[in-house]
């Protein structure tokens, strides 16, 4: 008899091997012709909503291993929203406009610019940003994420850019927005300003110089000792361009400062703290204190510029430190922020004799023209030779750098639009706003409250052209600004029918309400505002732009997701667009991932050569790989991968789908519908399985509410591989190969299996949505079943399969398992046996309530063993393997007795037996019997 051909073995028509890569864009296109993404929001009609409000990536460039995690980790929160019933629709959206753009265009034109006219400028940028926009949307939807990819949101939309111009006009109305002459980073080679977001710092050398301030007051009416002496403050700086703006020296109203003596370079001032330092640093051994003076009675005093003799006021503030320097300060108000604040206490001008492109302009003698980092030499020697320079060195320091253009920035005072964080108390209603956001982690909050406590005003304006105009007017007779309700909705109507290339193309005009005159002077000339928009704001309105633009979503989102450099980024501008706005935040919960960083924990970077990019990954490994990475790990913190991590998620991968196919392939001839058996009259072990089942569900249930994905991949992975593997898996290979197909023992196992394979299936299609999705076109039919498992609704957690104390006894036997596995194990090295099967064993217990567990399973045990036999038994003799991990628990091995049945493979007395088929057992030959029957 060919017994291979009564035995169920299983099905091989789900896929043997995965060869994702090359799967995964066939399943990409089937969805596609079947509409699934449509069918989906068609289904979730009338559900609650759940909105995940994509933060727009910079349109430039391909995508690299930051996107991917961001994206896949989105997608993963979408679909499983989606199955656990809400509505979640997801619009992905680009950031279009901005400096980046601008320059590659730049670069790309090269001298014919010049020729060409703004607007051409701008569709040149405009050609660029969509060209990557469709490269990305492309790569991200080989990521497997879902979404509306047809009608994404981009910054550069007609629509959008219109909202973008109400939204600032709405801030000029209400008079948050100004026009102000203050220090911003100046990018000398973009010639714009930036935002603090648009800043790398970077580690650069810089002159380090300490120099004298001449008084010119008499102190001594305050110090006795210093009547006809030569006195100075000293002042310590490592930007010796801004030494010519100079209009001040500022001390801290709370220090005392101390008169010194020297030998060389007269009296010098400074904080009383520091002269012991300071004198070492001058290498000036002895001197002498002539007495200490309190700041507030030197305030006001006048010093010398040391390069010009212009008076430079001595003042006080709070910013001063004794950190490093002397405690005299340098003030320049046109060339840093806390000198601005403080210089404006003073009446001192925020002056900045530095263009557009940092060269010094005329009024700069002996350095006008001069770019001001080159002149740094010639101020430095032209301060030694007047004899105002004590001691120069140079330092490494953090500097801040463009973003763009990788070069050092200035602090550079122009006028510029700003919007106030006080005025109207943005300020103060934001920071209240951000408590009611749940912040995920929990550091987020306080990391973007203290952004937002210590921020200056926002500076709003660019000197670009691939940006949103700011939509204001200026009288040509007077200079007022011209900002009304009127004007704000005729560029809001104009910017939607036209797009904000208008701006550029026609006359002022044009573009206002009818018979608009100057409220000041009466006039009727006007010329447009020539700035533009910084990016920020452009992505930072998307709440108004696309939340409450766009049908089927809504304001406030249920939840951000970016990176956590987004803080003082996309978080941070909506933040304040939004509560300027509305007083209300964009969102309900933000959640922050790190960044990306190889196997040591290093920065990824092409110099290095440690980049590792998704796009590798997924045609070598296939997209459910990556996404499988993302879920892995605690995304919280930053996030590790090298080659050697993804080859152990693909092993790690490998196993769950090789426990999906096993269970899948011995579910071929199993009906849901007739076939199912009641959980309550099933096998013990297969209410085990399930009781087991029920406690991953609702693990990675809960993980997905609260967005640990790494808790769902390591308890499906662990479930899969430890409980259905290598335990359950393993112990019911023989009742579904051996016995009658419709045997009941059977018949539970494939009960058992089908809730399994039905429950994990929809647990992994957020993560795994390939996989998933094969698997599920390979189950059983089941009426009702929708044809996607994305259409499906998330498994429950079932309370009814939950038996604490059949677990426990079960949890028993497999700990004594793992031991018995051991001493087969043993058995086998000193070849007594090849295969377990070839085995019989004995087995003594260290306690009689373990053995009698034991023997009211005593008709299971060879198949819970893998053995031919086993039996309990009260004492051993002879050569025995004593566990090291259960005290007391022995196991005797020995070759089985008996004859090795054809069909089961098991050692049995009964084979060859006149009772048995030729070659089968016993229990095989019943099942023969049984067998035949039924085909008969």
């Amino acid at each position: 008899m060919d017994y291979k051909k009564t035995l169920n073995l299983p099905s091989t028509k789900f896929a043997m091997k995965a060869n994702l890569a090359n799967r995964e864009p066939a399943q990409l296109d089937a969805w596609e012709a079947s509409g699934l993404y449509q069918k989906i929001r068609q289904s979730s009609k009338g559900k609650p909503k759940f909105i995940l409000h994509d933060g727009p990536p910079y349109a430039n460039g391909h995508l690299h291993i930051g996107h991917a995690i961001n994206k896949i980790l989105k997608d993963i929160i979408i679909r499983s929203k989606q199955m656990a019933g809400f509505d979640a629709p997801y619009v992905p959206g680009w950031d279009c406009h901005g400096l980046p753009i601008e320059h590659n265009v730049d670069k790309k034109l090269g001298s014919k610019k010049a020729d060409m006219t703004p607007v051409q400028v701008r569709q040149a940028c405009r050609e660029y940003a969509k060209g990557f926009v469709d490269i990305q949307r492309e790569e991200f939807k080989r990521f497997g994420v879902a979404g509306e990819w047809d009608e994404p949101y981009l910054t550069m939309n007609k629509a959008y850019e219109a909202r973008i111009a109400k939204e600032c006009g709405e801030f000029a109305l209400q008079g948050d927005m100004f026009l102000g002459k203050k220090p911003i980073y100046w990018c000398c080679s973009c010639q714009t300003a930036l935002a603090e977001a648009e800043i790398e710092y970077k580690d650069i050398g810089s002159p380090s110089i300490y120099v004298k301030f001449a008084v010119k007051d008499d102190l001594s009416r305050l110090l006795p000792a210093l009547k006809d002496k030569e006195t100075s403050f000293v002042i310590w700086t490592t930007t010796p361009w801004t030494i010519p703006a100079n209009l001040g020296v500022c001390l801290h109203p709370e220090f005392i400062y101390s008169a010194v003596e020297t030998q060389n370079h007269g009296v010098l001032i400074l904080a009383k703290e520091l002269v012991e330092q300071v004198m070492a640093t001058f290498n000036i051994d002895t001197y002498t204190n002539l007495g200490d003076l309190d700041a507030k009675d030197l305030e006001n005093t006048k010093c010398s510029h040391p390069l010009y003799g212009r008076d430079s006021l001595v003042i006080l503030g709070e910013h001063v430190t004794l950190e490093a320097g002397t405690g005299c300060v340098h003030t320049a108000p046109g060339h840093g922020a806390d000198d601005h604040v403080v210089g404006l206490k003073y009446g001192l001008e925020p002056y900045s004799p530095v263009l557009d492109n940092g060269c010094f302009s005329d009024d700069v003698e002996e350095f006008k023209g001069q770019f001001i980092f080159k002149a740094n030499k010639g101020i430095v020697e032209r301060l030694d030779n007047l004899g105002a320079l004590i001691k120069q060195e140079n330092i490494t320091h953090s500097y801040p750098h463009c973003w763009r253009c990788k070069k050092p920035v200035i602090f550079r005072a122009t006028p510029q639009w700003f919007i106030s964080m006080d005025k109207l108390d943005l300020r103060k209603k934001s920071l209240a706003e951000i408590d009611n956001v749940n912040w995920i982690p929990a550091w987020g909050k306080a990391r973007i409250y203290s952004m937002i406590e210590n921020r200056p005003d926002w500076c709003l304006s660019r000197q670009r052209s691939w940006g949103v105009p700011i939509p204001v007017f200026h009288c040509e007779s007077c200079g007022e600004i011209y900002v009304t309700r009127e004007s704000v909705d005729k560029i809001h109507s104009l910017f939607t029918a036209h797009s904000s290339d208008i701006w550029f193309e026609w006359e002022a005009k044009d573009l206002m309400p009818e018979g608009a005159v100057c409220k000041s002077c009466g006039k009727d000339k006007f010329t447009k505002d020539h700035n533009i928009l910084d990016v920020w704001f452009d992505s930072g309105v998307s709440h108004a732009a696309v939340l409450e633009e766009r049908e089927g979503l809504e304001r406030p989102a249920d939840l951000y997701l970016e990176g956590s450099d987004q803080h003082r980024g996309w978080f941070h501008s909506s933040l304040l667009t939004a509560v300027g706005r509305t007083g209300k935040a964009p969102y309900k919960s933000v959640l922050t991932h790190g960044f990306v960083v190889d196997s040591q924990g290093k920065k990824m970077s092409k110099s290095v050569g440690n980049v590792v990019a998704p796009e590798k990954i997924i045609k070598a490994h296939g997209a459910d790989i990556l996404r499988l990475w993302v879920a892995s790990a605690d995304y919280r913190d930053d996030v590790r991968i090298s080659d050697n991590i993804v080859n152990q998620l693909s092993d790690a991968y490998r196993r769950i789908r090789n426990t999906c196919r096993f269970m899948l392939g011995n579910l071929s001839d199993f009906n849901p519908a007739v076939d199912a058996r009641p959980v309550e009259n099933m096998e013990g072990l297969d209410r085990f399985i399930l009781h087991r089942l029920n406690q991953v569900l609702e693990r990675c249930l809960g993980a997905y509410d609260t967005y640990e994905f790494h808790t769902i991949h390591h308890s499906l992975h662990n479930f899969c591989v430890v409980d259905l593997s290598a335990f359950y898996l393993d112990i019911i290979k023989d009742r579904l190969y051996t016995s009658p197909a419709t045997d009941t023992a059977r018949r539970d196992a494939q009960t058992a299996m089908y809730l399994i394979l039905d429950s994990i299936t929809r647990l992994m299609a957020p993560i795994l949505p390939f996989t998933a999705e094969e698997i599920w076109t390979y189950m059983p039919e089941v009426q009702g079943r929708p044809e996607s498992v994305h259409l499906a609704h998330r498994p429950n957690a079932n309370p009814a399969w939950t038996n604490k104390a059949l677990a426990d006894d079960w949890e028993k036997i497999r700990e004594l398992r793992a031991e018995v596995t051991k001493a087969l194990e043993e058995a086998r090295t000193a070849k007594l046996i090849g295969h377990p099967l070839d085995a019989a064993i004995l087995i003594k217990t260290p306690t009689q309530a373990l053995g009698d567990l034991l023997r009211e399973f005593s008709e299971d045990l060879r198949d819970i063993f893998i053995v031919s036999a086993a039996e309990v038994t009260d004492t051993l003799e002879g050569d025995t393997f004593v566990s090291s991990e259960i005290k007391g628990l022995a196991v005797k091995v020995a070759k089985a007795s008996g004859k090795k049945c054809d069909r089961c493979w098991k050692y049995d007395l009964t084979v060859g037996a006149e009772s048995c088929s030729e070659g089968a057992c016993k229990r095989c030959s019943s099942a023969l019997e049984k067998i035949a029957a039924i085909e008969g």
